[in-house]
């Protein structure tokens, strides 16, 4: 039991990684940035629900700064 969960993780994670390889996420003239790195871990995450609409996008704007 416990390797075909292992298994389906692994396929759910390699669906993922096809669709943000689809997207361009992996290419070589992107800045890599908090932005660019979290849509490519969301878009991985969220495996194959990226093929029925799903498109994560993850906001870096409001990141809080460390205290003095």
């Amino acid at each position: 039991m416990k390797s075909l969960i292992i298994l389906l993780v692994l396929a759910w994670l390699a669906i993922g990684a096809v669709a943000a390889a689809q997207r361009g996420y992996f290419g070589d003239d992107r800045d890599v940035s908090c932005k660019t790195t979290g849509d490519t871990a969301l878009t991985i995450v969220a495996g194959p629900m990226n093929y029925f609409g799903v498109n994560p996008k993850i906001d870096c704007g409001d990141l809080p700064e460390p205290s003095q």
